[in-house]
């Protein structure tokens, strides 16, 4: 006996710029357009598609958004190739809703001690000898900046910057300037503290010792150590006893606002 089939998914009619995008993104990865080369005109565009004036800027603000087009008013579209950092700041308003969501900070707290945990241990077994001068420059800059909060901010995170690159990864570059802005307030807020500049920076100096010396156990160790110190610094800070990476509890609404 044949069995009944199964209703399948209900299939969507896509809106019309939906489909001029995906044709137009088709041929960008056909190699029809190359990044620098300009698109048709608008009129032109709607023209070969036969649809409205809309339906294209709708399109072209689509593939936009993807990384594939930069659109300059009075210009017509040019085709530019997509980067990490594209990719991250189309998440940023998404980051910022998690951010204000109960433990959303927490969360992001602990993507980034994973994240910089595990840069300090890929740079203790494979920094390059340029490498560690450029790190050794970033930690001397971050101990002449002690005493001045807005160069500290800034210094400390170059010296973080400075991890993310040496696995020469643009992704990797990308989640840390991503993560970078979206915990400013967790940074700034931890720096306040007196006494908290000269404890960071003895922590740089430990992972930056532990990585020279080609340690990975111990720059893992004491990196960990380093974030899990300024998280606990900043959930006191902000009238909170428990101090650890995870736990309960709802953010305050200017948390989110990174």
């Amino acid at each position: 006996m044949i069995g009944i089939p199964q209703p399948l998914a209900t299939i969507r009619r896509r809106k019309l710029y939906e489909e001029v995008a995906i044709r137009l993104e088709s041929q960008i990865h056909e190699g029809l357009y190359n990044p620098g080369d300009q698109l048709p005109s608008e009129r032109e565009l709607m023209q070969l598609y036969g649809v409205g004036r809309p339906a294209i800027r709708e399109a072209l603000f689509s593939l936009q958004r993807m990384g594939l087009v930069a659109i300059n008013s009075g210009e017509r579209a040019r085709i530019t190739r997509p980067t990490p950092q594209v990719m991250f700041e189309t998440l940023s308003g998404a980051a910022r809703h998690m951010l204000a969501a109960p433990d959303g900070i927490r969360h992001f707290q602990e993507a980034r001690t994973f994240f910089e945990v595990g840069l300090a241990r890929h740079a203790a077994e494979h920094a390059t000898p340029a490498d560690l001068d450029e790190l050794r420059q970033a930690l001397a800059a971050n101990e002449a900046a002690i005493g001045n909060p807005q160069a500290f901010e800034r210094t400390d995170v170059a010296f973080h910057y400075v991890l993310a690159l040496i696995p020469r990864n643009p992704i990797y570059i990308a989640i840390h300037q991503a993560i970078a802005a979206w915990l400013t307030e967790q940074r700034h807020v931890s720096l306040q503290r007196e006494g908290q500049n000269e404890i960071a920076y003895q922590a740089h100096r430990a992972v930056f010792e532990a990585i020279a010396a080609r340690d990975a156990d111990r720059a893992e160790r004491v990196m960990r150590d380093h974030m899990e110190q300024v998280i606990k610094t900043y959930w006191e800070i902000k009238g909170r006893t428990d101090g650890g990476i995870r736990g309960a509890g709802r953010i305050p609404a200017e948390a989110g606002d990174v």
